[in-house]
């Protein structure tokens, strides 16, 4: 049920506006928004700050429509920064903070943006930047932000901004190639809450989530500001990387009801020892998103936890979740089905839709939350922005229940005898051998220059790396799929190259 309608397209609409007075206007003002580790954030106190934030960036100058770089670990402040900058209608860039110096110089030059502001333990990566970014007038660190709220004006008006207007962006985490700049809308904050985490996820506001994703990364952005935000829910924020130890502490000392995770961790987190017990955390609900959950790690994490994992998925230009598993009818091995208000369709390589079980098309999106553009890059986005339909680069097959199988990206495709074979399909079969951490496949050609699979494996400890266990591998995955998809080759390894929101990064591995 869809209770928050967004208004006609050029009724005044401010998304900051409406995720904050929501709040205030259902008697929330006491309520903790935020639980960090140096103390709460209730939302009356969030509000001030966001004004603050808005009356501070107008007090350094700044104007509507033009962009601010966050490149800040998570924290109430990134959300007061984030939602002060839309009130004030200059748009939000978020920044991943695990990027290199070169990586900021292209984005904030391409952002054009005006002000930098940064955590103070990644000043490293900012040294000379206004050197090299000549729009950029203001770097500011997360101390002097500080500084710069507690001075400003209390209270700021709402720039009178409509639902079509430019609102943030984000930079796509580049898998493949440099990033671009997505350009979102002020109604998709919104409706990604009422078509997603409302009806889907079921989020309330006697929640308390936390996410392992980081704000600066869709999934991240609607975990802790959005979805929480919607219905006046409780959010955990933790600076620190997502180790097993830290995303543990927070389990069992935050007590989350939703924790919002990649198959990645959830796969380190059932390896770790020190994983709590049933009795110690207070879980009722979890996701997964960014790739496919392979089902052996979903069917153990609800063994541990007695809680199910939603895999779904979402991406950048979509800004979230819009295929899902739903509570109470998780299949295993697939996405899921439709989040209601998108529509779906798969394509074949000559365009036509395909509607056969088990025949692989091109996943493509019809749904209110699509970005308008790359910025500056208009190939790219006729290529990905059709019309209604957003291309999402994901091979997938519907089974013959209507549920979606995933098939691997696009680009990772192999071809093997003739016949596509999905990475994802053989990877999943290695990670639910009892040895295996992780694993990636890709294509390789064999001396007769025919394409085979190729898997880099990561052990979990105390397996030792050796030919023997190749050839358990590889019977192992015999055992489970058919026979021509099994890995020609098998190389252990340490760890896999990975982006920095966790996915693994195959093109580097070809």
């Amino acid at each position: 049920m869809i209770d928050h309608v967004m208004p006609a397209d050029h009724t005044q609409y401010n998304a900051a506006v409406d995720l904050i007075e929501r709040n205030l206007a259902a008697g929330r003002g006491g309520k903790t928004a935020y639980i960090e580790d140096s103390g709460n954030t209730t939302y009356a106190q969030l509000a001030e700050r966001v004004d603050r934030a808005a009356s501070a960036l107008r007090g350094l100058g700044l104007k509507r429509e033009q962009r601010i770089g966050i490149a800040m670990l998570d924290s109430a402040d990134w959300v007061a920064l984030f939602l002060g900058a839309i009130k004030a209608g200059i748009v939000p860039v978020a920044l991943n903070t695990l990027l290199t110096p070169k990586d900021y110089e292209y984005q904030l030059s391409d952002s054009r943006a005006r002000a930098l502001f940064f955590s103070t333990a990644l000043q490293k990566n900012f040294e000379n930047i206004q050197a090299k970014c000549p729009a950029l007038k203001y770097v500011v660190n997360d101390v002097q932000l500080k500084d710069l709220l507690a001075t400003a004006a209390p209270k700021a008006e709402a720039a009178p901004t409509v639902p079509d207007e430019m609102c943030f962006w984000l930079y796509s985490s580049g898998s493949t190639g440099a990033p671009k700049g997505t350009v979102h809308l002020h109604s998709h904050l919104a409706a990604t809450a009422d078509l997603y985490a409302k009806p889907v996820l079921g989020i309330r506001d006697s929640d308390t989530v936390f996410s392992a994703a980081k704000l600066f990364f869709a999934y991240g952005l609607g975990n802790s500001l959005t979805f929480p935000l919607a219905v006046g829910a409780t959010t955990v924020l933790m600076a620190e990387r997502p180790t097993p130890d830290s995303v543990f502490k927070r389990l069992t000392e935050r007590k989350p009801t939703i924790f919002y995770g990649v198959p990645t961790l959830y796969a380190a987190l059932l390896a770790h020892p020190a994983f709590p017990k049933k009795d110690q955390i207070a879980l009722r609900v979890c996701t997964s998103a960014g790739e496919a959950l392979p089902p052996e790690i979903g069917k153990r994490w609800t063994e541990r936890t007695g809680t199910e994992v939603l895999d779904g998925i979402g991406s950048t230009e979509m800004l979230h979740i819009f295929l899902s598993n739903r509570p109470g009818d998780v299949r295993p091995g697939t996405t899921g089905k439709p989040v209601p208000g998108y529509q779906l369709r798969l394509v074949d390589d000559q365009g036509h839709v395909v509607t056969k079980p088990g025949e692989l098309g091109e996943l493509q999106i019809s749904g209110p939350t699509s970005a308008v553009m790359y910025w500056n890059q208009r190939d790219k986005t006729k290529n990905t922005f059709q019309g209604p339909w957003t291309r999402s680069g994901d091979k997938y097959s519907l089974d013959k229940d209507g549920y979606y199988v995933y098939g691997g990206r696009s680009d990772d495709m192999l071809k093997v005898s003739g016949i596509y074979v999905s990475p994802a399909e053989v990877e999943a079969a290695l990670v639910s051998h009892e040895a295996v951490l992780e694993a990636a496949v890709v294509g390789v050609e064999d001396e007769s220059k025919l394409v085979k699979p190729k898997a880099f494996v990561v052990l979990k400890q105390g397996n030792t790396a050796n030919e023997e266990l190749k050839h358990r591998l590889q019977q192992h995955v015999k055992d489970r799929l058919a026979p021509y998809k099994y890995p020609r080759w098998i190389e252990f390894m340490s760890e896999l190259p990975k982006t920095a929101t966790g996915k693994i990064q195959r093109f580097k591995l070809r």
